[in-house]
């Protein structure tokens, strides 16, 4: 329950502000204190009181406004309203209430005068502001309401890392992988000719070019380079035997700007399109708003009526109770008049709180309806602002693309027919004596015995060889010689 008070003048200007027609429903609840039952008539009456005094603040204004998802009724409003005139000392003082309905949402404004009539001096109100924290914050309690945050706390980002190039240049546009690598392997799969390799890349959004290294590259519609060969997992010499040499190929900035000016005037067209559906949702929105409220204007005042009608039907039943003549006089000197005056405060009251009842459960009724309504109206916002801000952020991004200042990263290329470069070897510091002896212990090729020419004669050959040759040392490492 949010309470905003302070002390002000000009009773006129606040008396126009409580009756705007902005608002979707103006109801003035009550006017205590005050000789006219008029909102208007009363401020300036209370204007006219404070001209006794030197003092100009002579009116207390506050605005009493529950979350947005709660809903209050009168007698919750009433008892917010009594408590801040407790706290603050207002006790007895004209008072009038107000309730708005705006947007879906129900509040109070309560207006006091602070001249006590009386003695003809203000009714001091220090530390105004604090008072009403504490009674807000009571009433966030009594009512099971979660109090406002100042600060709300934003959510982290988990940010992950990518080692591998190809996972980094997806993960910057926000594609998976295995989509890029499905794309460029169908379109290799289904094409047999230049032409249509050509014509299947377009239809999966990305065009041929010539890489920077005289290779047949893909760049897509946001900018992105992918080696071809790589990408479609096949040989880069497959590649050139189907489309030949890429120097007849536009280059990656031609291809990029290509499509650059095909993407911008897309996505211009596209926000024409969303302007118009914004505004004509506007439109429609202003439309189902103004036919409710004149259905829940209607409702309310259908509502009015019969309350009245039977406010005075119960009323004329009550006085009918009294008897007259001789017998209303026989009534009052033996208490049954009495009785009969108090029962019919009792049944006004209950009548009262039962009308009440019934104006309570129409409004949140009419709330209910409203609070839809403005729902599906802020749905229809969100959506077309994040529309509208993306589409701007890839008019930017095109329109760069257009004129050559995006940045382009192209992985580097890899080859799956990679040699494996040879394993070092650390310089033996070995004496010349035990360089000798390694060199030795090996014996020369050419001394070798001839293949046998069977299996089992070379079998055993080798097996012979294995016992007479001498074990070589683990701390010289192997040999060098073969």
């Amino acid at each position: 329950m949010i309470l905003v008070g302070n002390q002000r003048g000009g009773a006129k200007d606040l008396a126009q502000h409580l009756l705007k027609e902005e608002n979707d429903h103006v109801h003035v609840h009550e006017v205590r204190g005050f000789a006219s039952a008029d909102l208007g008539e009363a401020l300036h009456e209370a204007y006219a009181v404070s001209r006794g005094t030197r003092c100009k603040q002579f009116l207390f204004s506050l605005s009493v406004n529950p979350p947005p998802d709660k809903t209050l009724s009168t007698a919750d409003f009433e008892d917010a309203i009594g408590q801040v005139e407790t706290k603050l000392c207002l006790t007895g003082q004209p008072r009038a209430i107000v309730f708005h309905e705006k947007e879906g949402r129900r509040h109070a404004h309560a207006v006091w005068s602070r001249i006590d009539a009386d003695a003809m001096k203000a009714v001091q109100l220090s530390h105004s502001k604090r008072k009403l924290m504490d009674v807000s914050r009571d009433l966030h309690r009594q009512y099971g309401l979660t109090p406002p945050r100042g600060l709300l706390e934003r959510s982290q980002r988990d940010p992950r890392n990518f080692s591998l190039d190809d996972w980094q240049q997806a993960k910057r546009q926000g594609t998976d992988p295995r989509d890029i690598k499905t794309h460029l392997q169908d379109a290799w799969a289904l094409s047999d000719s230049p032409s249509g390799l050509k014509h299947a890349l377009e239809e999966r959004g990305y065009r041929l070019a010539r890489g920077d290294r005289r290779g047949h590259v893909a760049v897509d519609y946001r900018g992105e380079v992918y080696a071809l060969a790589r990408w479609a997992g096949v040989k880069t010499k497959d590649v050139r035997a189907r489309l030949g040499e890429p120097d007849s190929l536009p280059s990656v900035d031609a291809a990029t700007a290509g499509w650059g000016s095909d993407m911008l005037r897309k996505a211009q067209m596209l926000q024409k399109r969303a302007d118009q559906k914004a505004q004509h949702d506007k439109a429609e929105h202003a439309a189902n708003r103004l036919a409710l409220f004149t259905t829940q204007r209607a409702e309310r005042s259908a509502q009015a009526q019969a309350l009245a009608l039977r406010q005075r039907s119960e009323a004329r039943d009550r006085q009918a109770r009294f008897r007259t003549g001789l017998k209303g006089l026989w009534d009052r000197l033996r208490g049954e008049h009495r009785r009969i005056s108090e029962q019919n405060l009792q049944d006004a009251a209950a009548a009262e709180k039962r009308d009440q009842a019934e104006r309570d459960r129409l409004i949140n009724n009419h709330l209910t309806a409203r609070r839809a309504l403005v729902q599906d109206r802020a749905q229809q916002k969100e959506k077309a602002r994040s529309i509208a801000q993306d589409l701007k952020e890839d008019q930017g991004h095109y329109a760069a693309l257009r004129d050559g200042i995006a940045p382009k990263i192209e992985p580097p290329a890899r080859s799956k027919n990679f040699t494996r470069a040879p394993p070092r070897v650390k310089e033996a510091k070995a004496t010349e004596g035990k360089t000798q002896e390694a060199k030795t212990s090996v014996p020369d090729p050419q001394s070798r015995p001839a293949q046998p020419s069977d299996r089992d004669t070379r079998r055993a050959a080798f097996h012979e060889k294995r016992k007479t040759a001498p074990q070589h040392s683990p701390e010289r490492g192997p040999s060098l010689e073969r």
